[in-house]
């Protein structure tokens, strides 16, 4: 039997749906039920009528589906599928940073574990990040965290003072420095150049990028560009969508090194596996998850 019937035959025994970061392999995309960033494929778990989720992403992702999903079973099929963005900050150092700032009301990227989640209290994507903070009082200290290139474009864009930023970043995002963006500038004069607000250029040298976009925004600015060619500054599992949504418009990596390894670690291998043998579901506190699905519900209102 063809791996990819196994696995439909698999999906149906386990009542099972697929979803598939933009940055996971063209394979797995092709292959999922659902597309998207991490916020859209969580709401696509959560209102699946499937009982079994199998997300094909990095573990904060499985989690917060498994937050805003807590009766069904959400599988991970590589538990080694991480996030070094997600690992720059701990609930304890979290904590210790919420009691040298009493009363801040502490704003979390979603790219951030359960228990962060648990001691926030907004969530935000990189969509949205701006809009929440505009819509806290200006009178109360805003602790962001944990990207500071995603704070710093977050402060830039409200003009916030009393905002204040954890020192966590993005490997692969933060590659991605002015100098790469002056090279690829003047290799592709006539180019646009949209940018994820992760970017470690996207700060230093906001003058020289034309957009600012979530993954998101750049899937839907893909679909509707008619510019000839577009640098594209983020992980370069996106191209695969954004080239399928437009044939006509040249997409071009800011950075062919662009590529994270804990999105890479899924294969349609794992996820035939994870289906065939339920593994590796993901468990979190009922505590936990309850704390921090109040932070993720109160970003979707």
């Amino acid at each position: 039997m063809d791996l990819r019937e196994e696995i439909a035959r698999l999906k149906e025994e386990r009542d099972a749906v697929i979803l598939a970061h933009n940055y996971q392999i063209g394979d797995l995309q092709d292959l999922a039920d659902f597309v998207g960033d991490s916020l859209y494929l969580s709401r696509q778990a959560r209102d699946s009528p499937r009982k079994t989720i199998v997300f094909a992403g990095v573990r904060f992702m499985a989690e917060t589906a498994k937050i805003l999903s807590p009766q069904k079973t959400v599988l991970l099929p590589d538990l080694e599928a991480g996030c070094s963005l997600a690992d720059a900050i701990t609930a304890d150092q979290l904590r210790t940073w919420k009691a040298e700032h009493p009363g801040a009301v502490v704003v979390s990227y979603v790219n951030t574990s359960a228990e962060v989640k648990a001691e926030t209290d907004y969530c935000c994507t990189s969509s949205n990040a701006v809009d929440i903070v505009r819509r806290i009082p200006a009178d109360k200290e805003v602790l962001f965290l944990p990207d500071m290139f995603l704070g710093d474009y977050v402060r830039r864009m409200t003009g916030r003072k009393n905002m204040h930023l954890w020192t966590g970043d993005c490997f692969v995002h933060t590659r991605m420095r002015p100098e790469t963006v002056r090279r690829m500038r003047a290799l592709h004069p006539q180019a646009e150049l949209i940018a994820h607000p992760e970017c470690g250029c996207t700060t230093e040298v906001l003058d020289n990028v034309d957009r600012v976009l979530s993954t998101d925004g750049m899937i839907r600015f893909a679909s509707e560009t008619r510019e000839p060619e577009v640098l594209v500054a983020t992980e370069v599992g996106i191209l695969h969508r954004i080239r399928k949504l437009n044939s006509t418009t040249a997409f071009t990596p800011l950075s062919a090194e662009a590529v994270c390894p804990f999105m890479k670690k899924n294969t349609l291998e794992k996820v035939r596996d994870s289906l065939r043998d339920m593994k590796f579901e993901i468990r979190l506190d009922a505590g936990v998850m309850d704390r921090a699905r109040l932070s993720l519900q109160r970003m979707i209102a």
